[in-house]
């Protein structure tokens, strides 16, 4: 959390500055979001490679766990299928 608010104190700061010199922002900002993330999945396609080159499986899983992390900025967190079942009796018992 106190990373996500440094990276907004930034972002403001930078803001105050560009409009403090009347000049606007290099890009709008849905087109620099995009650009973003497009950079945070174009990373991912050498870890993808490298995986497929050494023959290992491209499994979702793998996906989840080496992948989705570093895209979305979210921990790892994984529902084993015993978990999902017990959660689905409970609710039909309710």
């Amino acid at each position: 959390m106190k990373l996500y608010l440094l990276s907004l104190g930034a972002g403001l700061l930078v803001g105050i500055i560009y409009a403090l010199m009347q000049v606007r922002s290099p890009a709008p900002p849905a087109i620099a979001l995009l650009g973003l993330l497009g950079m945070l999945i174009g990373e991912q396609i050498v870890p993808v490679f490298k995986q497929w080159a050494a023959g290992q499986p491209l499994t979702m899983l793998w996906f989840k766990t080496e992948c989705v992390p570093k895209i979305t900025g979210m921990p790892v967190t994984l529902v084993s299928k015993n978990k999902t079942e017990k959660d689905t009796n409970t609710k039909d018992d309710v």
